[in-house]
């Protein structure tokens, strides 16, 4: 324990043993021996100055944190159902048979671990597996068996061959975004230079809030699906009274079927970063954190070489492209598996070192964000999108898509098409076109904006991407006429009872409830009755739940019940109430004995 202890006081001086800094500090330690053994829990809690039950509450809430031994190998099979649909299951299987394993259990010698996990962001090339939080995408049956041997042999993952954790970027279609060459610090100078920008004149006073007046005509709305002005809020943040100020990214993106992220961290890590400091620049921040959700973390080095660059050209730190007051750096947070953290409230928890528990609100981060300072929280896309608004003008970007949808949008296609991959279109564009670009046949329906989103069947394929028809966060799964729409609805009600964070009751329950209803209707058990359960659990999860998780949680059955009801009604025993337990058959057996032997007694049938 000595080692260990040398090595943990390491990790937490790096951190300046700040307790904001918990979560980065466990996923750290939890490096050193493959899981967290509660004396490392405890030296933390001291070391940081923290009761150590708020350490080891933080330490559960993450799926990627384990507080039991969990293996050498840590192996996740990613379980979207664009996975399923790609037979990650029956992999897992092989890979378990293989090394003798029980799925969920590590080995009795401490060597592996195999489970499932909820979508890695790899559905263009799936199926995926994360090793050790490492991402190895296009699993084959040879993959498998390539991963067993070097397991078997005890080959650290930092000797396996790079070509099994090589990422595809997948670029089909690239417009003002994808297609952008920005030179680093271009937009920042254009942003702090007196100038010219729609019209406004602008004098080295007032350039930040010439700035701020491009951002809100050019009508950029958050890309992470609610479509909140982006100008109102870096307006309402610049305006709340603080010590300080944040800009937040958002790069958790969880939804099942998105991965525009993972391509413009690869490829537009600059832009968005421009964007950010762009930000700072507008509300008066001096701190940036870009939170990385776990899945990526292949990305974390190559970002923070992107950062280093850009402090070694002035382009962050001090006095940002030599200009007198304006400061501000980044820091990246790595998240460790918990979907919930995609809402911007619980990331900001998150940050600060705590369960990804969503707040109440009001009050809303850009008056009471990070550490309870005005903070700003944008995605990835959206920053991006604001770095090219300050180069190019507020105007010149309103013209590109639709009157109520501005600019461009990137989608993540996946599922049943030739050409899965990313699409950068103007707002508007219609369902039927994104279906042809990527060379979908035969579709039956399309999972816009995964699984919290809408699903529409072929005779809705005319319709826009936009916020005033089918907004979205930027996921497309296409799902053709071989497809059990069921079976995909099945797949998201146990994503949402998977990631509820367990917080409030009505999504606690509600959502194991409604994955055991479509359970039921899988095994052949359901009647009319799970049905109308199924709506009145809607009503409950969308009032009374904390957060959009639980409140969103209903979408996809209610849109599947809708436009796919046959595909449930088939496999309904009757159209009245069927009880999942056979109480009858259960006590038989009893009354026989006892001389009692009425069926139906226990319902108090006449006899």
């Amino acid at each position: 324990m000595k080692q260990n202890s040398t090595k943990l006081d390491s990790i937490a001086d790096r951190w300046g043993r700040d307790p904001t800094a918990l979560l980065q500090i466990l996923r750290e330690a939890q490096e050193i021996e493959g899981w967290l053994p509660p004396l490392t829990l405890s030296h933390l809690a001291r070391l940081l100055g923290l009761p150590r039950a708020r350490v080891e509450g933080v330490a559960g809430f993450y799926s990627f944190l384990h507080l039991e031994r969990a293996g050498r190998y840590r192996v996740l099979f990613s379980d979207n159902i664009t996975d399923r649909m790609a037979g990650n299951l029956a992999l897992l299987d092989r890979f378990c048979e293989s090394l003798w394993l029980e799925q969920g259990k590590a080995s009795e010698d401490g060597l592996v671990l195999a489970d499932t996990t909820s979508c890695t962001g790899m559905c263009d090339q799936g199926p995926a597996i994360l090793v050790n939080g490492w991402a190895v995408p296009r699993m084959t049956r040879d993959r498998i068996d390539e991963i067993v041997e070097l397991i078997r042999s005890r080959t650290v993952v930092e000797d396996w061959p790079s070509e099994l954790f090589r990422i595809e970027d997948n670029i089909h279609r690239s417009d003002i975004v994808l297609g952008s060459s920005l030179e680093p610090g271009e937009a920042i100078r254009a942003a702090i230079t007196p100038t010219l920008r729609d019209g406004q004149t602008a004098d080295s006073d007032s350039a930040p809030r010439a700035m701020l007046e491009a951002i809100k005509h050019s009508n950029l709305r958050g890309r992470g699906g609610a479509g909140y002005s982006a100008g109102f809020k870096w307006e309402a943040c610049r305006r709340a009274p603080g010590e300080m100020r944040y800009v937040v990214c958002n790069a958790d993106e969880g939804e099942p079927g998105t991965f525009k992220d993972r391509v413009l961290l690869t490829r537009h890590a600059d832009l968005l970063f421009e964007g950010m400091t762009v930000c700072a620049y507008v509300t008066g921040a001096r701190k940036g954190f870009l939170y990385l959700r776990g899945e990526y973390r292949h990305l974390l080095s190559p970002l923070e070489d992107v950062l280093a660059r850009r402090r070694a050209a002035g382009l962050l730190g001090g006095q940002i492209c030599g200009h007198p007051g304006f400061g501000f750096d980044i820091e990246i947070h790595l998240g460790a598996g918990a979907y919930v953290c995609g809402e911007e409230s619980a990331l900001i928890e998150s940050l600060e070192g705590k369960r990804g528990v969503p707040r109440n609100r009001p009050p809303y981060p850009v008056t009471h964000g990070y550490l309870q300072q005005p903070t700003t929280v944008n995605n990835v896309e959206t920053f991006c999108a604001a770095a090219l608004i300050a180069l190019r003008g507020g105007e010149w970007y309103r013209n590109i898509g639709t009157a109520m949808s501005a600019g461009t949008k990137i989608l993540s296609v996946s599922g049943d098409c030739a050409r899965p991959g990313i699409y950068e279109y103007p707002f508007g564009v219609e369902v039927g076109q994104v279906l042809e670009d990527c060379g979908a046949e035969r579709t039956q329906a399309v999972q816009i904006s995964g699984p919290s989103g809408t699903c529409i069947d072929s005779t809705e394929f005319g319709r826009r991407i936009a916020f005033e028809d089918l907004p979205t966060a930027g996921a497309f799964m296409v799902f053709d006429e071989t497809r059990d729409i069921f079976e995909v609805a099945r797949n998201f009600t146990h994503f949402f009872a998977h990631e509820s964070c367990g917080f409030c009751t009505p999504c606690r329950v509600g959502t194991t409830l409604l994955r055991n209803i479509m359970d039921k209707i899988h095994r052949g058990k359901g009647s009319q009755y799970e049905l109308n359960q199924i709506f009145r659990l809607s009503q409950l999860l969308e009032s009374a739940s904390h957060c959009g998780l639980g409140s969103t949680a209903c979408n996809p059955l209610l849109d599947t019940i809708k436009r796919f009801r046959p595909t449930y009604e088939r496999r309904l025993e009757s159209l009245e109430y069927e009880p999942a337990f056979d109480l009858d058959g259960a006590l038989e057996r009893a009354r026989t004995i006892a001389g009692r032997a009425e069926s139906g007694e226990h319902s108090g049938a006449d006899s």
